[in-house]
């Protein structure tokens, strides 16, 4: 049986939402075993194989995505299969908003009124270009509305990056300052997170729950690219009931 837990945020009764763990699925090593994405080198079969494990706790196949680490959100419910998108949102009940992440940000949002969902995935690329802002334009919820939930994704003590990538936060907003510690010559620790919390708050988006969940260092529960490289994917998926 597939492994996964369901997200502890105060999310309205119409909102269903669902994380899947490494575990619990067929795929062989270095992928073992619930990998979900068929572009990783995995045996398509058994990625199929999973993905029906895991359609069985949905209401439908999810709305998956071709991930480009940009900032498109697109409306689930009239996205062509795989589309070039970062994120999905979807005000239709039965329409499965879903990202895939092995290191990366997944948010998940609804509203309080549990008329509108999204999903979106946030690594430093898509953070930078704005994909949270794109996704909460796409629900049309003004930020003070919205609930926001962080999945896993590697935590700031193993987030190595170059000096351009705090240089480029920095140049969009001053407080980023606070995501970035000082650790090798010419690199830092950059907090995800922080970032997306600090975004978040730009936008009006106080009610953040979940974070602390690091890829890298929970190796039995998580995929990490940064950790394995050649790895799997977990999902983090949300819809209306």
């Amino acid at each position: 049986m597939a492994d996964f837990f369901r997200p502890e945020w105060p999310a309205p009764n119409t909102v269903r939402a669902l994380q899947t763990l490494r575990s619990g699925g067929v795929s062989r090593v270095p992928w073992d075993s619930f990998n979900l994405a068929g572009h990783v080198g995995d045996n398509p079969a058994d990625v199929v194989l999973n993905r029906e494990l895991l359609r069985r706790q949905l209401p439908a196949e999810p709305c998956w995505l071709s991930q480009v680490h940009g900032n498109v959100a697109v409306n689930a419910p009239s996205a062509q299969e795989n589309s070039m998108a970062d994120a999905a949102f979807s005000r239709q009940p039965g329409v499965v908003c879903a990202v895939m992440t092995a290191d990366c940000l997944p948010v998940l949002f609804c509203d309080r009124a549990g008329s509108v969902v999204a999903a979106a995935h946030a690594g430093w690329r898509g953070l930078l270009s704005g994909v949270l802002e794109q996704t909460v334009v796409g629900m049309r919820v003004p930020g003070e509305q919205l609930l926001a939930w962080l999945g896993p994704a590697i935590g700031p003590e193993n987030f190595e990056v170059g000096d351009e990538v705090r240089q480029a936060f920095v140049a969009s907003d001053a407080a980023a300052t606070l995501a970035f510690k000082p650790h090798a010559q010419g690199k830092w620790l950059a907090n995800l997170e922080l970032l997306a919390r600090q975004r978040l708050n730009s936008m009006g988006v106080g009610a953040i729950f979940g974070g602390g969940m690091c890829t890298v260092d929970d190796h039995s529960r998580f995929y990490s690219y940064r950790r394995d490289g050649i790895t799997g994917r977990m999902a983090s998926l949300i819809w209306l009931a």
